[in-house]
């Protein structure tokens, strides 16, 4: 493997990165990702790639258009250097939430971004938990969407061993995650009945479920503004909950995320690196994080020598 395989990394992760290279047991790639004075970026890769399987690791977070434009530039250089094949491995993919027409005269921006991704040189993409799980078919090219429900699991039957915590959806289209992940902690389902008013302003209804004396965990994919989590965390105080926790699979964190969530009665935020923690996050004690660094490495490990990826999806 280690005279095939490379990974490099753009600078949106680099952290989880190098943890996947001591996880895979191979050096991270060298490359210089920089910018001119006028803000175009320039790669240049600093070692032989001819004939290698390259994976790329770059999260399209914030600045999204910054790590997205590094991702593509990256993997044009390295298509140019003639490596064999380009795995883009996107922890978290940016614009997955513009997946569909929501009005007259919008656009679909997921499918904008597969096909400049595409187009840029990959071979594959690897990602973790897609907003919408419809985006694998914008690819022409085989996508890996893995779950990071493994690595959160095996957290949480630590942390409650026992069946006194009840997994909540903070709408109804998490329910079926809820639910998948209630049947494997052995403990009951509640959803929570939200309608939005705008972009990234919700209004929480009514609680579907008991919750009275009971650990809340708060499942969704992602906490973005967590105006939806912290009024969900309120909704639940009120139906009784003895203790209330969230987890999601990316933390996103934008905006007035950080003071909402130190102001709410959410005891503790469990979310994972596949997006990188803003100082501000890091200072709160109220934020935990899980690495998914081993699932992505076995992931590129299976992939590179030709095995089955697909239990790595439960």
């Amino acid at each position: 493997m280690e005279n095939k395989i490379r990974v490099f990394s753009g600078n949106s992760n680099p952290a989880l990165a190098e943890k996947i290279c001591a996880s895979l047991k191979v050096p991270l790639g060298t490359a210089k990702v920089k910018n001119f004075s006028d803000g175009e970026i320039m790669v240049e890769i600093g070692e032989n790639v001819r004939g290698r399987d390259i994976y790329v690791v770059q999260s399209t977070c914030f600045p999204t258009n910054n790590n997205l434009m590094e991702l593509l530039i990256m993997m044009d250089a390295l298509k140019r250097a003639s490596a064999a094949t380009i795995t883009a491995v996107i922890p978290y993919y940016g614009y997955a939430r513009q997946d569909r027409k929501v009005a007259p005269r919008t656009p679909i921006t997921s499918k904008l971004v597969a096909d400049l991704i595409t187009t840029a040189g990959a071979d594959r993409v690897v990602t973790i938990d897609l907003h919408a799980g419809q985006i694998q078919g914008f690819f022409n090219i085989p996508v890996d969407n893995l779950y990071a429900a493994p690595v959160m699991l095996e957290h949480l039957k630590k942390r409650f061993p026992h069946n006194d915590a009840v997994m909540v959806s903070p709408d109804a289209g998490g329910t079926e995650r809820a639910r998948a992940f209630a049947k494997r902690l052995g403990c009951t389902l509640a959803v929570i009945d939200k309608r939005r008013t705008g972009p990234n302003v919700a209004e929480v209804m009514h609680l579907i479920g008991d919750v009275k004396g009971k650990a809340a965990i708060i499942l969704d994919d992602m906490i973005d503004t967590a105006g939806t989590l912290t009024q969900a965390a309120r909704a639940l105080k009120e139906h009784g909950a003895m203790s209330i926790y969230a987890c999601a699979t990316h933390g996103v964190l934008s905006g007035p995320a950080i003071d909402r969530i130190n102001e709410s009665p959410i005891e503790e935020v469990l979310i994972t690196d596949t997006i990188p923690l803003g100082d501000k996050a890091e200072k709160t004690a109220k934020v935990k994080v899980l690495t998914v660094a081993e699932l992505l490495a076995e992931a590129i490990r299976r992939i590179h020598e030709d095995e089955s990826v697909s239990s790595l999806f439960v």
